[in-house]
């Protein structure tokens, strides 16, 4: 079992940059592939990012392509996302999740990670 902590958040300008970090429990993190979803009030959870267990598979939703940046250090058990040129449709409650299981592609669907954390909150005013 896996326990994740994100810490990070907060209210930025937009054009501005954040970085938000999600610390795993557990001896088997660098077994899990990484995702970041987001939820902004009234939407549905969307996907941002995805990296696999080893970093050598990295997914980005298109509306953060070019701009956001997973990244992960399992020496820390960490998962990282870099958020650069933040927008105000930016603005949502940020989760980080690990997943298990089997296959060797972006995994993009909420359903297919086990374990979430509590969400930290991004908010970028215009």
């Amino acid at each position: 079992q896996v326990q994740l902590v994100e810490s990070g958040g907060g209210l930025v300008q937009a054009g501005g940059s954040q970085r938000l970090s999600c610390a795993g429990s557990g001896r088997t993190f660098n077994a899990y592939y990484m995702g970041w979803f987001r939820q902004a009030p009234g939407k549905e959870r969307e996907f941002v990012a995805h990296i696999s267990a080893s970093a050598g598979n990295i997914y980005y939703s298109d509306f953060v392509k070019g701009r956001f940046t997973i990244s992960r250090d399992n020496a820390k058990n960490t998962v990282y996302l870099q958020m650069n040129s933040l927008k105000p449709d930016d603005t949502a409650v940020y989760y980080c999740a690990a997943g298990a299981s089997s296959g060797l592609r972006a995994f993009t669907r909420s359903h297919e990670y086990d374990y979430w954390g509590q969400g930290t909150q991004v908010t970028v005013s215009s």
